[in-house]
């Protein structure tokens, strides 16, 4: 009885060193479910509001076609000379893909492009900035950088960032081929597809924190097995 009693002590202390060693991988197990469960309702919240934009865009743009007409509004008029982009996409890899935690970044520009030698605004649109990209550096003018543009570079990840006027001279241009005077619905439905065009970037990072979350879940679950 006595031997029975000097080995409790002991015993006690090793079930409630396995219960708390037990609490704390279930909480990191916890912790990464709710992660993944956030990502997937902020992604399944991003395609809702992408299919109402571009709803929206396509009304608009009926809208714009039925007050003009079919042959004002139409993809004939379109330039089909080459030229260069006006929107650029830039994907930025994980350098392990063994890891789980590393996922691929999408990071858009638009009316990055030059012409002439003169430059036209540049927004960057890089959706959910990835956590482990750290803080943002500052860059250096380029040496090529056309001189009158060098005041509107952003020091901010190296990229020219336009005024309100730059972008709305930009849109004005790419709307010049459909005439002058275009109604409002035509404008408003070019900011449509612009927004639209955010939203997929938003919704290609989402999707890349997800499945980084999933796999990160997995290897939670198998390691606990």
């Amino acid at each position: 009885m006595e031997q029975h009693c000097e080995q409790s002590p002991p015993r006690a202390r090793e079930e409630e060193e396995g219960a708390n060693s037990g609490g704390v991988e279930g909480g990191e197990e916890d912790e990464k479910i709710l992660h993944f469960l956030d990502s997937l309702d902020s992604y399944l919240t991003l395609m809702d509001s992408l299919s109402s934009t571009l709803r929206r865009g396509w009304l608009e743009l009926a809208g714009a076609r039925h007050s003009m007409g079919s042959s004002r509004i139409s993809g004939a008029l379109l330039s089909h000379r080459v030229q260069s982009a006006a929107t650029t996409m830039q994907v930025t890899e994980p350098n392990d893909k063994s890891e789980t935690e590393s996922q691929a970044h999408f990071t858009i520009s638009k009316w990055a492009h030059m012409r002439e030698g003169k430059c036209s605004g540049e927004v960057e649109v890089g959706g959910f900035q990835n956590k482990s990209s750290g803080s943002e550096l500052r860059h250096r003018v380029p040496s090529n950088f056309p001189e009158g543009c060098k005041e509107s570079y952003s020091a901010v990840n190296g990229s020219p960032i336009a005024t309100d006027s730059n972008i709305q001279q930009e849109r004005s241009k790419s709307l010049s081929i459909f005439g002058t005077l275009v109604p409002p619905k035509l404008r408003a439905a070019q900011v449509s597809f612009e927004t639209a065009l955010d939203s997929i970037v938003e919704l290609a990072n989402m999707r890349s924190m997800v499945l980084s979350s999933f796999a990160q879940l997995q290897q939670e679950m198998k390691s606990s097995s």
